[in-house]
């Protein structure tokens, strides 16, 4: 498992919205292509945003992220779908500390056979999902800054 976390310089409130919308994913998780829809009943149990992930152009691969768990405004659990690489389960938690500012933590977890992998692949998903954690401070800071 790779978990990741950073400190971020807005409110929970900010970041958990930015987590509720898909069309924010691109702008800020490494690898988020496009949103290609989201199902009506977002961010309900077992819906979910369908996307395209991986480099660019024909690089890039149709799948989709389905809610697990939701416990607003401090847990978000999806399964995320990017084939080739298989399933994982990836969990943000957030928490406020003080002055405003708010802690996110990702875990992300390979599932079914990619989890045999795991040891490979975490530090790979720890450098991903790190970076994707400043990029979306910056996207949340940006935001907040010029609503």
């Amino acid at each position: 498992m790779a978990t990741v976390e950073r400190t971020m310089g807005v409110d929970r409130t900010t970041v958990w919205e930015a987590l509720l919308d898909p069309e924010t994913y691109p702008r800020w998780l490494v690898g988020a292509q496009d949103i290609r829809a989201v199902d009506a009943d977002w961010p309900a149990r077992g819906s979910a945003f369908h996307h395209r992930v991986g480099l660019a152009g024909p690089l890039t691969v149709a799948d989709r992220s389905r809610v697990v768990e939701i416990d607003e405004p401090s847990r978000l659990v999806l399964d995320v779908r990017a084939r080739p690489f298989g399933r994982a389960r990836a969990t943000f938690e957030l928490s406020p500390v003080g002055d405003g500012r708010c802690k996110v933590r990702l875990h992300e977890k390979p599932v079914g056979p990619a989890a045999v992998l795991g040891p490979l692949t975490d530090p790979l998903l720890a450098r991903r999902n790190r970076r994707s954690l400043e990029q979306l401070d910056d996207y949340v800071s940006r935001r907040r800054a010029h609503p």
